[in-house]
């Protein structure tokens, strides 16, 4: 599960993505677990619900370079993309609403475009979190 946003600029609507991440660890007992990852060049940290071993990441780059992080990380963890949950901001959403859906277009974003070259693929299923337009 990626959290896409722009590592380093907290409580911004566009790095919302690392937020809920930040959540998900918290709720799954892991929020004291992040580590530093060089090798994919992120913030890692490793939980279980329901059975399933779930890798949380948030890319230490931009917006438009997460997929570097992503793709290198599905590598070592021995991912597909298929396997990969892509949470980030969604501009044509109202603030708080989110959608899910697998594969598509980036409907314009540059963090999910950045993921999509880097793994050569749109299978990812995708988190939108509505964060509406300014």
């Amino acid at each position: 599960v990626a959290g896409l946003g722009n590592y380093g600029l907290w409580g911004t609507r566009h790095s919302v993505g690392m937020e809920v991440l930040d959540r998900l660890a918290w709720h799954l007992a892991v929020a004291e677990g992040w580590r530093m990852d060089k090798r994919c060049c992120a913030d890692v940290a490793v939980a279980t619900a329901h059975g399933l071993e779930l890798v949380l990441l948030k890319p230490r780059r931009f917006m438009n370079l997460n997929g570097l992080s992503v793709a290198s990380a599905a590598e070592i963890y021995s991912l597909g993309p298929e396997d990969i949950y892509l949470v980030h901001d969604d501009l044509d959403k109202a603030l708080g609403k989110v959608a899910i859906k697998r594969g598509g277009s980036t409907r314009g974003h540059n963090g999910v475009q950045s993921c999509i070259s880097a793994l050569h693929s749109n299978e990812m299923t995708r988190l939108r979190i509505g964060i509406g337009r300014p």
